[in-house]
């Protein structure tokens, strides 16, 4: 059951940020990159599938989730959870929960036997479905998600995360172009603000990671090894 009572979006992102950096969920190192899927170096990282591990945490978050994504597409806009897998999958589970509505969950590729599916659990034409994964970068991993789900003939206009990078300005550009909107809970600049607030790294680190925020390109290829 979700309350009737929430804070606004600002009020959320800094708690979510808060929180993400409770659980140790955020990594920030500017001497060592760490080394993203697309190859490219980055002074953050951030391990959003930690949270499952906390149950207050989880749960406040997936509240907080769920009321962005009513409070900003509807109280009655879909008919269908859908998790991307894998980090997707257990936040769109109690998302459903929580709206009381049938969860499924998409496949990064066909498994190669049986049905050869993509879509697991119960999808049907018309449905309007809202896809949930843990975070986004870019947006483009999440084209291929809501491709799989209107092939099944159902529609999907939104996906709903839990992080934002918030610092390429190309991924909402690529999402709306694709008739995806996007919904968060917070973004880079608000975990480094309660970074900041609460002092848990060092001033160095700080600067070195608002640097790269400030033009995460520029920084990138500065530091390629």
């Amino acid at each position: 059951m979700i309350p009737s009572s929430f804070p606004d979006s600002t009020e959320i992102a800094r708690l979510t940020a808060r929180m993400l950096l409770e659980i140790k969920a955020v990594h920030f190192n500017a001497r060592e990159p760490f080394t993203l899927a697309s190859g490219l170096p980055s002074p953050t990282y951030i391990d959003c599938r930690k949270l499952i591990s906390y149950p207050r945490i989880r749960s406040t978050l997936m509240d907080f989730l769920t009321v962005t994504v009513m409070r900003n597409a509807g109280f009655e806009a879909f008919d269908n959870i859908a998790g991307g897998e894998t980090a997707g999958i257990p936040f769109a589970a109690m998302v459903a929960e929580r709206m009381a509505l049938p969860m499924t969950y998409v496949r990064k590729k066909p498994k190669g036997y049986g049905r050869n599916a993509r879509i697991e659990g119960a999808m049907t034409e018309g449905q309007r479905v809202l896809l949930v994964e843990d975070l986004t970068t870019d947006g483009g991993s999440k084209l291929s998600f809501v491709d799989a789900i209107r092939e099944t003939g159902a529609t999907c206009g939104h996906t709903a995360v839990i992080f934002y990078y918030g610092i390429f300005p190309e991924t909402e550009k690529t999402l709306g172009d694709h008739g995806v909107q996007l919904h968060h809970l917070c973004t880079w600049w608000d975990v480094l603000a309660e970074a900041k607030a609460q002092g848990t790294f060092d001033a160095e680190t700080l600067d070195g990671v608002e640097a790269f925020l400030n033009d995460p390109r520029a920084w990138q290829e500065a530091n390629k090894s």
